[in-house]
């Protein structure tokens, strides 16, 4: 990078910090989110000082208000490339492949994030992207005129493809240039209230999904939420209605637990938004849309893939004895099933540790840092001894069936609709114009990280010594 180029993280944290404001302005009812947030934060933090004495010695504190994460929806091919391309310029890649058409929601996506331990905790902002199956649409009529909309349609101005080509042929942007990257990206992220599409086409894309009309009949893919990152989740549910917002039926993810894995996610319902469609005649007509919604987060332990197809299995087999319903009738029993088929999951970080279900940060302890050490121990003696500690590692991507139960519950009861499950990762991976990464080589490299810097920390002290 030229001394005279902006980091990636400082783009990063430009952009995200720009979408908030833009998403507030939009959706007020995201600013009363971040005033809960804030609160239960601050008060489970006020609550459990050992929980904030680890965050803090292993950095996690202060990214905890700054953490968020968007999702978009993209209706082509050209589109997805073009959007890796410009979060690249951010210093975000595309790290895992989730397939949604398994949970009834026509898309295919991957989770655009900062990858390095360094530039996570620096600014790890995310955005879920997922890009439209046209294939999955039955009616052949449908499916052709979709594609013809979205051909049709630009959602980067010229300004941000030119400061991306920018970008990449110089190695970085200027201050001034990385400013207007900011202004210009934006406006793809932006909300638009008039439809690319009458009122007919619109009503028969919205029943075929009321997804595949959010991404066909729009100028741009708009923000569709935007979600801070909360250290209690439970408590945040049972206080969104004090703050006159109304908590979808049930978390998404994983049951409560003293040791949290993985991702939990709740939202509030998505809002009604007046639009406009211009008919054959060349006159709008009114009418509305429901797209956007305000969501919340708790992130608990990355799981290694023994730990995760634990998961996996736990979380098919609550399913199979209740099956939550998209108007939350059944939310108390699905909770219980959650709850009894988790039992079987340990609840404490030695034996997660010990059964190798998670992965784990290492480092030295006090005593580890000035005590005589053997540095030719074992880990687990040195771990047994005193020396090293061990924290968990944050899991910062997602799961396919809380995104799913998340798209549902906000698309409305009837959202419920069946796909033909078709993973299809290499035409996923054609379209973007590169391989996803794999997010257990990732959170394994980190890991395999701090424990040899621990033992090369005790090893120059004994040679030292």
């Amino acid at each position: 990078m030229k001394s005279d180029h902006v980091s990636t993280s400082d783009i990063r944290s430009a952009f995200s910090a720009a979408m908030s404001a833009m998403y507030r302005d939009e959706v007020p009812a995201y600013g009363t989110l971040m005033e809960l947030v804030g609160r239960v934060n601050d008060e489970t933090l006020a609550a459990q000082p050992k929980l904030k004495e680890r965050l803090q010695a292993t950095d996690y504190l202060d990214r905890i208000s700054e953490e968020r994460h968007g999702a978009i929806r993209l209706g082509t091919a050209a589109e997805l490339a073009m959007m890796a391309r410009v979060f690249a310029v951010m210093g975000m890649y595309p790290v895992g492949y989730y397939d949604l058409s398994t949970a009834g929601v026509p898309v295919h996506s991957t989770a655009f994030r900062p990858i390095g331990d360094a530039e996570l905790k620096r600014n790890p902002f995310r955005v879920f992207t997922s890009l439209l199956r046209l294939d999955l649409i039955a009616d052949e009529d449908l499916r052709e005129a979709s594609a013809q909309i979205l051909s049709k349609r630009r959602i980067f101005t010229e300004d941000a493809i030119a400061l991306t080509e920018k970008a990449e042929r110089a190695g970085g942007l200027t201050m001034a240039d990385a400013s207007r990257f900011v202004d210009e990206v934006l406006e793809t992220f932006r909300w638009h209230d008039e439809a690319n599409v009458d009122a007919a086409m619109y009503h028969r894309l919205h029943d075929a999904h009321r997804l595949i009309a959010d991404v066909v009949s729009f100028k741009g893919p708009h923000i569709n939420h935007l979600t801070p990152r909360t250290l209690d989740i439970d408590q945040v549910q049972a206080l969104m209605s004090d703050y006159g917002i109304a908590p979808k039926a049930i978390v998404e993810g994983p049951p409560t637990r003293a040791c949290p894995i993985l991702l939990r996610q709740t939202s509030f319902k998505a809002l009604e938004e007046p639009v406009s469609f211009r008919n054959a005649d060349g006159v709008w007509e009114s009418g509305s849309h429901t797209a956007r919604f305000g969501e919340i987060e708790q992130r608990g332990i990355a799981l290694t893939p023994k730990g995760r197809a634990l998961y996996d299995r736990l979380l098919d087999q609550s399913r199979k004895i209740v099956r939550p319903a998209a108007d939350g009738s059944n939310a108390r029993d699905y909770e219980a099933a959650l709850a009894q088929s988790f039992a079987e999951f340990p609840d404490d970080w030695a034996a997660i540790r010990g059964e190798e279900l998670g992965y784990f940060a290492y480092s030295l302890t006090a005593k580890g840092k000035t005590a005589a050490a053997r540095g030719d121990l074992s880990l687990e003696t040195l771990i047994e001894e005193g020396y090293i500690q061990f924290d968990p590692i944050v899991y910062e991507d997602f799961l396919p069936v809380s995104a799913a139960g998340i798209f549902q519950s906000n698309l409305g009861d009837s959202a419920q609709q069946e796909f033909v499950a078709s993973p299809n990762q290499k035409r996923f991976e054609t379209d973007l114009g590169m391989k996803v990464l794999n997010e257990f080589d990732h959170y394994a490299g980190i890991e395999q990280a701090s424990i040899d810097a621990c033992l090369r920390a005790l090893s120059q002290r004994d040679a030292a010594e």
